[in-house]
């Protein structure tokens, strides 16, 4: 299962998606869109949006820190 989570350092509902995850055994890479532009835009083109978090887990792109949409395509593996 991939999982990568576009963050920035200071943003609120990333870090409480992180360690949504991480309580719930998830291996995870963690982009940080702040500091790195070609992140920011790569995600801007996966997702249309400015706004962090962005989630991709196997493909499938979640905008914000939705428990719901995450354990969801957490389960399709």
């Amino acid at each position: 299962m991939t999982v990568k989570v576009y963050s920035t350092k200071i943003c609120p509902y990333c870090i409480m998606a992180k360690d949504f995850l991480k309580q719930n055994n998830v291996k995870f890479k963690e982009v940080d869109v702040g500091n790195d532009e070609a992140a920011a835009k790569e995600m801007v083109e996966k997702s249309g949006q400015m706004a962090v978090p962005v989630l991709e887990i196997n493909g499938k792109i979640i905008i914000g820190f939705d428990r719901p949409k995450i354990l969801e395509a957490l389960k399709k593996k």
